[in-house]
């Protein structure tokens, strides 16, 4: 596929125009160079603060008149004066009322005027006195928008599309919600606009780049969804026990809670907790379109998300890659975390250089910075020039018997016989990991010996089973774990990573209003003896099609491959590398509605595995490892995954 490392420069500063501006700000030496970092030179205090209800051209809520999305902008006062145009930095949210944003859950606030004067986060308190607008806007169905919130389909992305749209002369704003007053054009902007958010955010952000929209330059999706199927089930096992209905009805505004029936019908229509793949769920596949992306992609997330899970972030970047898109990523160790909260320094500097070179044209370099920060350990973080570097293939690893049932190796040949287990429901990955070298008949586990040599995981696995049920349902589980002591984020905790204090830090200029100091907060770490790195499940009745699933007739093998979630993980010398199979991953994926026990087929079953050097570099470090088995002893990890109503 495809790999471009440099980023196309936009150098607006080059005109004749600009620099002569340009001189009247700068000295006559500072004048003859182009600029590589924007300076807090307005005034926030002083900053334009309005708001506009753009046009959608649909009609969601069924009223017989198109619905308009509010727009809250915060803009530096002074370009416009100067007859300077300046980009957009935009966040489209249906949390604005609801939920709150960020660590702190901050949520837009009001003057009389109906004008923002509290916009959460950090964004338009840093940006707007460096020269930049921010906006942030109301999904369809929230806050102070009409609509209904469709959870990802055309509503969502079409809330955020005719911003864009707007900002660049294509789309109608008013200045009220209901009035027939029409908005000035905004010519206070280029329309050079850059898309940031967590979550929801961060994936409307996706969506709307899948549009190909023009005028929108990069994104920043921050544990972003990539597909809504995948937040909901894979591969026909669900992951909830609800389905976007309910997640819609928990943003809707009161008006769009008296209007959309229709529309919440239609979610539950269009979902049905078969886990079958519908329309409903092409309409919010983003990766099907990452052909259309133009904007450049600055991707962030946490390897232990166990919300938006990490099969979101690998399967948009190989999809991205695959088609050209210029992009750069951070992996942290945390959980559902906003990179503020465990990098905060060198995300808001970094933050700053990539707006700075994408909507300002500046030649400050990161085009030419490795394209991976990776989180090795709590707080310490190493690049890549490449994600997945280069030297990366895949190592076909198999599972073989060993000297008790369950308790097998794992190597490069071919295994041979069988291994059996019953899904227990009661039971989840942290259960067979801590038992790994114990015969337990709830799971097959599988390792190697001691590494001589470190291994590097890089990217996302396969695991291909063949394996014969006695029910007519099956639920099956694929994890690989690193067995071996470690300090890690305690991404299991409350804090998925992180615990907040009392101290505050400040990152841009204040007002009454609307503070730009936010609470600290320090990697949260746990002692372990093994860590999960990868997961992956599927309903075996999907192991034909992996969008309809079909009843199993007892006794016949089937063979079906998971998808486990992307990856960048050091497996070091010292440790072992295992893969366990199983059934319910409590509290992960839901139960199927018998309980079987599942025989596999050892020499029918695998797992295809990215590593750095590939099977060579497998090979190399196993070469010479110990083959006895531990001692049979319970091992300590972080708390099981809980069961909670996860909110993206």
């Amino acid at each position: 596929m495809p790999i471009r490392t440099r980023f196309t420069i936009w150098r607006p500063l080059a005109t004749a125009a600009t620099a002569a501006l340009l001189a009247t700000f700068l000295t006559p030496a500072a004048a003859q160079a182009a600029p590589r970092e924007s300076r807090p030179v307005y005034s926030y205090e002083n900053a334009v603060r309005e708001a506009v209800w753009v046009d959608t051209g649909l009609d969601g809520d069924g009223d017989g008149k198109k619905d308009r999305v509010a727009v809250d902008i915060v803009r530096p006062r002074e370009p416009a004066q100067q007859g300077r145009k300046v980009p957009v930095i935009m966040d489209a949210s249906p949390y604005y009322s609801c939920c709150g944003r960020g660590n702190e859950s901050q949520k837009k606030t009001y003057d009389a005027n109906g004008n923002v004067v509290q916009m959460p986060l950090f964004y338009d308190n840093y940006f707007v006195p460096r020269g930049y607008a921010f906006v942030g806007v109301d999904l369809a169905g929230t806050n102070r928008s009409d609509g209904c919130v469709d959870v990802g389909g055309r509503s969502d992305i079409w809330s955020a599309k005719a911003v864009v749209d707007w900002l660049n002369g294509r789309a109608t704003a008013y200045t009220t919600r209901t009035g027939t007053a029409r908005a000035a054009k905004p010519s206070w902007t280029n329309g050079r606009t850059g898309m940031i958010g967590k979550s929801w955010d961060g994936t409307i952000a996706n969506g709307v780049a899948a549009t190909g929209v023009k005028g929108l330059k990069t994104i920043v999706p921050i544990s972003a969804i990539s597909s809504w199927y995948d937040y909901y089930f894979q591969q026909g096992a669900p992951l909830y026990d609800s389905g976007p209905d309910w997640l819609s009805d928990y943003v809707d505004s009161p008006d769009a809670r008296a209007k959309c029936a229709a529309v919440q019908q239609k979610i539950v229509d269009g979902a049905p907790r078969t886990g079958d793949w519908t329309g409903f769920w092409t309409e919010r596949d983003y990766v099907k379109d990452a052909a259309k992306v133009k904007a450049s992609v600055f991707a962030i997330h946490g390897q232990q998300d166990l919300n938006v899970r990490m099969k979101h972030l690998g399967q948009w970047w190989d999809a991205l890659a695959k088609n050209g898109v210029e992009r750069k990523i951070w992996l942290s160790q945390t959980g559902h975390v906003d990179p503020f909260d465990f990098r905060r320094a060198e995300w808001v500097d970094t933050l700053h250089r990539w707006f700075d070179h994408e909507l300002l044209g500046y030649d400050n370099g990161i085009d030419r910075e490795p394209m991976a920060d990776i989180e090795r350990h709590p707080d310490q973080w190493v690049t890549s020039k490449l994600w997945p570097p280069r030297g990366t293939s895949t190592a076909t690893l198999r599972p073989d018997r060993g000297t008790q049932p369950g308790v097998g190796t794992l190597g490069l040949t071919k295994g041979t016989g069988t291994e059996t287990f019953t899904d227990n429901p009661a039971l989840s990955e942290t259960d067979w990991a801590a038992r790994i070298d114990s015969s337990t008949p709830d799971k097959a586990g599988f390792t190697t010996g001691a590494l001589t040599k470190d291994v590097r995981i890089s990217g996302s696995s396969k695991v291909t089973v063949t394996a014969t049920p006695t029910t007519s349902t099956a639920h099956l589980s694929a994890v690989l774990v690193d067995l071996g002591p470690n300090t890690i984020r305690d991404y299991a905790a409350s804090g998925e990573g992180i615990t907040t204090l009392t101290d505050r830090t400040c990152w841009g200029v204040s007002t009454a209003g609307d503070s730009a100091c936010f609470k600290v907060t320090q990697a949260k770490t746990a002692d372990v003896d093994y860590e999960v790195v990868s997961r992956g499940w599927a309903d075996l009745g999907t192991y034909a099609n992996p969008g309809k699933g079909v009843p199993l007739t007892p006794g016949k093998a089937y063979t079906i491959t998971l998808d486990l979630a992307a990856t960048d993980h050091v497996v070091p010398a010292g440790h072992r590398l295992a893969l366990i199979v199983a059934g319910t991953d409590k509290d992960l994926i839901d139960p199927p509605s018998t309980t079987p026990t599942l025989t596999l087929d050892l020499s029918r079953t695998k797992a295809s595995v990215p590593l750095v050097g590939g099977a060579p570099a497998f090979a190399h470090a196993t070469d010479g490892a110990a083959t006895v088995v531990p001692e049979s002893t319970r091992l300590d990890g972080v708390q099981a995954p809980r069961s909670v109503q996860r909110v993206p």
